[in-house]
């Protein structure tokens, strides 16, 4: 069964005694899921999954996801259109440099953010799997946005409940002066509203819902949003909600997007990262979505 040892005072553990290349019993999925609503974040060490076991273990998380690709119509894909592709790797398999367009909308991920938020039905865990890491950097850091909830002033929590954030893909990429998106692109992702709070359906915590992606908070004038979420995003990454993963090839790490925010951190650009990721989706949307344009 499952052992699990904290790496993080207050989220944040790593799991054993599982091999997640073998088809798991209902009773290890039902344990893996109390963990993650219990910690947030699971670490899985030396599991050197393959894409198809990666996606076939997602699958028994609920349903998955496919990653949006930015490479351009017509590009071949490295891999499964099931697993999204988060390394610095060409079709080739070769680094990607210079005016990469994949490359270039990835820079993104070094911003804090949530998988899937600027989708209309979001994410619920994301499992990434690292393949070929660098000699140092690029490491993966997630913050526990429900210790961050918890650390605000009751008023400040009251005020925040009913508060509707808008997600957008455009709002993150433009953060890093990334703006090409064809129309095709800009169509197929609308704007999404989720609420700035919410309330996690397994542990019963409350937790803010933060990400790159948000750029406005319905009702409010957008500088004065805009600040808002700078702040909120300024106070749930102090060092005390902070877990930074050292990754090595063969780990899986499973988090939870409904409760925690990550980003990726600076490397090499010489030196190959692929890390492949399975991206589990709700099952409906959280708002109403038909007041966005």
């Amino acid at each position: 069964m499952v052992q699990l040892t904290s790496v993080h005072p207050l989220f944040a553990a790593e799991a054993k005694g599982v091999d997640l290349r073998r088809s798991l019993a209902d009773a290890e999925i039902t344990a893996i899921v109390a963990a993650i609503d219990r910690f947030g974040v699971l670490v899985f060490r030396g599991q050197h999954l393959t894409d198809q076991q990666q996606v076939d273990f997602s699958e028994r998380l609920g349903p998955v996801a496919f990653t949006r690709q930015m490479d351009r119509p017509g590009h071949r894909l490295r891999i499964d259109p099931k697993v999204g592709d988060i390394s610095n790797l060409d079709a080739d398999g070769e680094v990607m440099m210079g005016e990469n367009r994949r490359r270039l909308d990835a820079l993104a991920n070094r911003l804090w953010h949530t998988d899937h938020s600027f989708r209309r039905t979001p994410a619920t865990y994301s499992l990434l799997s690292a393949h070929a890491v660098p000699s140092s950097g690029g490491e993966t850091e997630f913050a526990d946005m429900r210790a961050a909830y918890d650390a605000l002033p009751a008023s400040k929590q009251a005020a925040l409940a009913p508060l509707v954030a808008v997600h957008s893909i455009e709002t993150s990429r433009a953060a890093i002066g990334f703006t090409d998106f064809t129309a095709e692109e800009r169509a197929a992702l609308p704007a999404a509203r989720q609420p700035l709070v919410r309330t996690h359906p397994g542990s019963g915590r409350k937790s803010l819902y933060l990400a790159a992606h948000a750029g406005a908070i319905e009702g409010i004038p957008t500088p004065e949003g805009r600040m808002l979420l700078l702040d909120l995003t300024e106070h749930a990454t102090q060092p005390q909600f902070v877990y930074r993963h050292t990754w090595n090839a063969g780990d899986l790490v499973i988090w939870d997007n409904r409760c925690t925010m990550h980003r990726g951190r600076d490397f090499d650009p010489t030196e190959r990262r692929d890390m492949r990721r399975t991206t589990v989706s709700e099952v409906a949307p959280l708002l109403p979505q038909t007041e966005i344009s």
